[in-house]
């Protein structure tokens, strides 16, 4: 049946105006395109090109493991950072004599225990050695969750059986923990069942490559200049060139996070090494103080947690809002050599404490 040739003129004017949307909108990316001139004359997928950067220069530094995820790549070097044969980063020259101070203290937690944007000896776990004078093992990882970070401490504890174990997280570590994968790397996540963490995507399969992980508008937007730049602006671009994929909804990563504390305990008992569990802070919680609360909020909990199972905690939040400007405290997203140093010493006095083991 044919329409009222009223409403032609009503189709007409839609097809106008989204045309001439069309047509704003090439005209957009041809004008932001001819800004730079360079991307006048090549037209990449500018989601696809990070995903390839991230993943080069992560296989480049990290190995694929089946109970992780991924660990540090053994032996690998560049400048500045250095891994030993065993995953570890190199916290500098160990201590000439260790008599008396039983087995090493072992560090375990995300990229500001591994010490991102610092050289090796500019680390809290390299200060640490330095302060103590006793071996402190790096095992930290960049891109941990939580879960991750509990794990490594289980499987490192069997390994080299330290008389204290460090476990340090940001409150963006308890999010980790309700995702499956990050970055492009799947891996190891727990539902809950009752009050018991069930292990699953274990054992974690590997890296896929970047070109396989583009959703369609990925696939297709990818490519405007036009949409890289609004998103960019916007701040939009983690989960635009991030390959992130959520298990659990927001908040449950924070019941995830509490429940590993109980794991942390155990592995307290187990191992006859004493656990401190030090919560550290991004640098936008000295510029934004609505994240600030938000984040003290979240570690407060995990801290909460933690205190409960019968496990030491150390909050840096007052140390370092106690110098005169904390945000200097920081290279760009990580702590810088001196805050690190701070991070140290607070760690120091803690272990220096008396200790009564649990029963």
């Amino acid at each position: 049946m044919n329409k009222p040739d009223a409403q032609r003129p009503k189709g007409a004017l839609i097809a106008l105006v989204l045309g001439a949307v069309v047509a704003g909108l090439i005209l957009l990316e041809l004008g932001l395109r001819a800004s730079t001139w360079v991307y006048l004359f090549i037209w990449p997928n500018f989601v696809l090109d990070a995903r390839t950067v991230h993943s080069e220069r992560d296989s480049g530094r990290h190995v694929h493991d089946a109970g992780l995820g991924y660990i540090p790549r053994p032996a690998y070097a560049a400048p500045g950072l250095t891994i030993d044969a065993d995953g570890l980063r190199n916290s500098g020259e160990a201590p000439a004599s260790t008599a008396g101070t039983g087995g090493p203290i072992l560090a375990v937690g995300d990229s500001f225990t591994f010490g991102e944007e610092v050289a090796d000896g500019d680390s809290w776990p390299a200060q640490l050695q330095q302060i103590t004078g006793r071996r402190v093992l790096n095992a930290g990882v960049s891109g941990y969750g939580f879960d991750q970070i509990v794990l490594r401490a289980e499987a490192m504890a069997a390994t080299y059986a330290p008389t204290a174990i460090v476990v340090a997280f940001i409150a963006d570590d308890i999010r980790r923990t309700e995702m499956r994968r990050l970055w492009g790397a799947d891996k190891p996540y727990y539902d809950i069942e009752g009050e018991t963490l069930v292990p699953r995507n274990v054992p974690v399969p590997p890296r896929t490559a970047p070109r396989t992980t583009l959703n369609f508008w990925q696939r297709t937007l990818g490519y405007s200049y036009l949409a890289d730049f609004t998103l960019r602006r916007l701040d939009l671009l983690y989960d635009w060139y991030g390959d992130h994929l959520r298990v659990h909804p927001p908040g449950t990563g924070e019941r995830i996070a509490c429940l590993l504390t109980r794991r942390l305990a155990g592995l307290q008992r187990s191992s006859g090494a004493r656990v401190l569990i030090v919560a550290e802070y991004d640098p936008v919680v000295w510029d934004d103080a609505k994240f600030a609360a938000e984040q003290r909020r979240m570690t407060g909990a995990l801290l909460a947690c933690a205190r409960k199972e019968g496990l030491t905690t150390l909050d840096s939040y007052d140390a370092m809002a106690g110098t005169a400007k904390p945000r200097q405290l920081y290279v760009q997203w990580h702590m810088n050599a001196e805050g690190n140093r701070l991070i140290a010493r607070a760690i120091a006095a803690d272990l220096a404490g008396p200790y009564i083991p649990p029963r």
